[in-house]
C-alpha cells in the first residue's frame, strides 16, 4: 500500500473570496495569515467586505502585496465600532504580532523627560518610563545626551539638587556641587525654602518656554546688585545669565511659531526608509531622533508616514501639533486617534511655505543623509558578515550574531552579559545582562558562569519560540575565551539538544595581545587571522562591545553593592534615622556593635526602635 504525502492546503485569491459570503460593511480589523498559521500581515479597512474583495482580485496588485495574497491561507476578522478604533486595533496588533508584510517600527524605546519631583525641596533630574512619580515632567526629549546637556546647564543657571532624596536627608556638610556653584545647598540650609522655591520656579518657567522672561528678571536683579555694590552676587548672576544664553544657542532651531510639535519627515530610497523626527516644546527645541522602519520596496510615503505615526504614537503621548513631510492616507482618522489618546485636538500638517515647511526641509536633509550613511554602514557590514561566514565555514552571512562576556572581581559582584549584533549593526534593544545566581559556584569559576548564562539564555528560548519562528535565535555565537570555554558551551548545548548552532571561542593568543587572537571550535584545530584582516577588526570590536556591556553592568552591580549598609534592611530606619544612628556611631559596623541604652541614647530613636535595631543584629550575629 503507497502513502499517498499530504495534499498542501489551498492559498491566494480563491481562499480570501471565499471569506466574503459571511462579511458586512463594517469597519474592523483583518489578519492574514499563512499555511503555518502565521500572521503575514495585519490591515485595517473602514469596510471590511470592500477591502478583502479587493485581494480576490487575481490582478492589479504590486509585488508585494501579489507575494502576500499568494502566500494567504486563512484570515481572521475583528470588527470596531468606528475606523478609528479599527486603526488604533491595526497598530497595536502590528507591534504585537511584526507580520512579515507590514511596515514596522524596529526601535520604539520612551523617551526620557526632565522632572521636578514634589518635595519641600525639589530635585530635578532625567526621567524614563510611566510618569508614576509626583511632581512636574517636562519632554520628551530626543534623547538620553539631549537631557543630560540641558540638564548640565539648567543646573548652573538656576543651582537646583540633582540628588537623591536618601542623600539629600543624609548630608551634614556641603557637597561638591555647592563648591562648584551648581548647587545652594538646601540640604544643610544655606539656603532658605522660600528662595529656592524661587529658583524652582524659574526652571519651570524657563521649561515651559517663558525664557526671555527669566533672562529680563536675572538682568534686573543683576542691575540692581550692582547699583548697591553687591558685586560678588552681581557676578554669579551675569553667570547664570550667560549660562542660559548658552542653553539657548546649544539647541540650535528655536522656532519662532511653533510651540509645540513634532516635526516628522520621510525619505525612502532603494527600498529602505529613514523617519526623522524633531521634538519641539515649549518653543524649544529639545532634540532630534531617527528611526529606521522595515518596509518593502514598492512602499510608498503615504502608506510608511501613516504606518510609522500609528506606531509611534502607540505608546507615547502626542504633542498637539504633528508637522509632516507628506500627507499620509488617512489624515482624519490618525488626528482623531491623536486627539483620542491625547484628550484634547491634535492637528496634522504638511506646510508648503513659511517657517513650518522651512523646519520639515531640515528634517528631510537629516533623514536623507542618515539613511545614506546607514546604507553605506550596512554595505559594509554586509561584506563583513560574508568574510565571517567564509573564516568560519558558515553556511550563509549570520542575522544574528550573539556574544556572551562575564565580569566579577575575584567572584565577587558576578554578572554575565549578552550582545547582539546583525547586518544593521548593534541590537542594543536585545542585549541582556545575567545576574550569577550559582551559590555553589566557586569563586572565579568562569565555566560555571558561563554554563549559567547559556542555560538560561536557551532554556527561555525553547520555552518561548521553540520553532524559531521569531528571529530570536543565534545564527552564530561568540564565547570569550578559549578551547575550555568552547568545550564547556557545547556540552550545555548538547544537554538542551541545540547543537546545530556554530561557535567560535575568541582567545587572547600570544602575549594576550590584539591582532594576535586565535579562535577555537568545536572538534577543530585553534586557527588565526591575519593580522590586517577586515574580519578580524569585526571581531574584535563584538567582544570588546560585550566587555565595555559586561564591566558596565558589574560596576553598576558593585557600585550598588558598596552604597548599601545594614542599616537599609532594619524596618523602621528612614534616611533621617540613619543619618542620626552614622553621626552618633560614626559607621554601621559601630551601629552593629551598640549596646541598647547606647541605642537609646540616640536622639530621635525610640526605645522601640532602639530594641529593634538591637535584636536584627544581635540575631543575625
Amino acid at each position: 500500500m503507497t502513502e499517498t504525502a499530504p495534499t498542501p492546503p489551498a492559498t491566494g485569491p480563491d481562499v480570501i473570496r471565499g471569506y466574503l459570503r459571511t462579511l458586512d460593511g463594517s469597519p474592523g480589523v483583518y489578519r492574514m495569515l499563512d499555511a503555518q498559521s502565521r500572521v503575514l500581515y495585519v490591515g485595517k479597512a473602514r469596510n471590511l467586505r470592500a477591502r478583502v474583495s479587493n485581494y480576490a482580485r487575481p490582478t492589479g496588485h504590486s509585488g508585494r502585496i501579489a507575494r502576500m495574497i499568494h502566500e494567504t491561507a486563512s484570515m481572521m476578522f475583528l470588527t470596531t465600532a468606528t475606523e478609528t478604533e479599527a486603526l488604533l486595533l491595526e497598530q497595536n496588533l502590528i507591534k504585537q504580532l511584526k507580520p512579515r508584510y507590514n511596515v514596522l517600527l524596529r526601535d520604539d524605546k520612551s523617551f526620557p523627560n526632565i522632572l521636578v519631583t514634589a518635595h519641600d525641596f525639589p530635585m530635578i533630574k532625567k526621567h524614563r518610563g510611566a510618569k508614576r512619580e509626583k511632581g512636574s515632567y517636562y519632554g520628551p526629549f530626543a534623547s538620553a545626551g539631549a537631557v543630560n546637556r540641558t540638564l548640565a546647564q539648567l543646573l548652573r543657571v538656576f543651582q537646583l539638587r540633582n540628588c537623591t532624596d536618601a542623600v539629600f536627608e543624609s548630608r551634614t556638610r556641603p557637597c561638591l556641587q555647592y563648591q562648584i556653584k551648581r548647587c545652594t545647598a538646601p540640604c544643610v540650609g544655606k539656603i532658605s525654602k522660600a528662595d529656592y522655591a524661587t529658583q524652582v520656579r524659574d526652571a519651570e518657567r524657563y521649561l515651559s518656554g517663558r525664557s526671555t522672561e527669566i533672562q529680563e528678571k536675572l538682568a534686573t536683579e543683576m542691575a540692581q546688585a550692582a547699583q548697591a555694590m553687591e558685586y560678588e552676587r552681581a557676578a554669579a548672576l551675569r553667570d547664570r545669565i550667560k549660562a542660559l544664553t548658552q542653553v539657548q544657542t546649544a539647541q540650535g532651531i528655536n522656532p519662532r511659531s511653533v510651540a509645540e510639535a513634532d516635526i516628522v519627515a520621510l525619505h525612502l530610497d532603494q527600498g529602505q526608509a529613514c523617519v526623522q523626527v524633531f521634538f519641539i516644546r515649549a518653543g524649544q527645541n529639545w532634540g532630534n531622533r531617527d528611526f529606521y522602519p522595515r518596509v518593502g520596496a514598492d512602499v510608498d510615503e503615504a502608506e510608511a508616514l501613516e504606518a510609522f505615526l500609528g506606531q509611534f504614537y502607540d505608546s507615547k503621548e502626542p504633542p498637539r501639533a504633528v508637522i509632516l513631510s507628506h500627507a499620509i492616507e488617512n489624515p482624519d482618522l490618525m488626528e482623531a486617534a491623536l486627539t483620542q489618546k491625547l484628550g484634547r485636538r491634535v492637528t496634522l500638517n504638511v506646510p508648503q511655505r513659511g517657517e513650518k515647511a522651512e523646519l520639515v526641509e531640515a528634517a528631510l536633509r537629516n533623514a536623507r543623509e542618515s539613511l545614506a550613511r546607514k546604507m553605506a554602514e550596512s554595505a559594509t557590514q554586509g561584506k563583513l558578515l560574508k568574510g565571517l561566514a567564509e573564516a568560519f565555514d558558515l553556511p550563509g552571512p549570520p542575522g544574528r550574531i550573539e556574544v556572551y562576556d562575564n565580569s566579577h572581581i575575584q567572584g565577587a559582584f558576578a554578572v554575565g552579559a549578552m550582545i547582539v549584533a546583525g547586518p544593521e549593526g548593534f541590537h542594543k534593544n536585545s542585549y541582556r545582562k545575567f545576574n550569577i545566581r550559582g551559590e555553589d559556584l566557586t569563586p572565579g569559576d568562569d565555566f560555571g558562569m558561563m554554563k549559567e548564562v547559556l542555560t538560561r539564555r536557551f532554556k527561555r528560548l525553547l520555552k518561548e519560540d521553540p520553532d524559531r519562528r521569531e528571529g530570536h535565535w543565534p545564527d552564530l555565537l561568540l564565547i570569550d575565551g578559549g578551547a575550555g570555554q568552547v568545550s564547556a558551551v557545547a556540552s550545555i548545548m548538547r544537554e538542551m539538544g541545540v547543537e546545530d548552532i556554530p561557535m567560535v571561542g575568541v582567545a587572547k593568543g600570544v602575549d594576550r595581545d590584539h591582532g594576535k587572537e586565535e579562535f577555537h571550535r568545536v572538534g577543530k584545530h585553534p586557527m588565526a587571522l591575519r593580522h590586517n584582516d577586515p574580519v578580524l577588526y569585526f571581531i574584535q570590536r563584538l567582544r570588546d562591545e560585550a566587555h565595555r556591556f559586561a564591566i558596565g553592568t558589574h560596576r553598576a552591580k558593585r557600585t550598588k553593592s558598596i552604597a548599601a549598609t545594614p542599616l537599609d534592611e532594619v524596618p523602621g530606619v528612614g534616611a533621617a534615622r540613619k543619618r542620626a544612628l552614622l553621626a552618633h556611631f560614626g559607621s554601621a559596623k559601630a551601629v552593629s556593635r551598640a549596646n541598647l541604652a547606647d541605642l537609646k541614647a540616640v536622639e530621635g530613636v525610640s526605645s522601640a526602635l532602639a530594641q529593634k535595631l538591637y535584636d536584627f543584629f544581635h540575631e543575625r550575629g
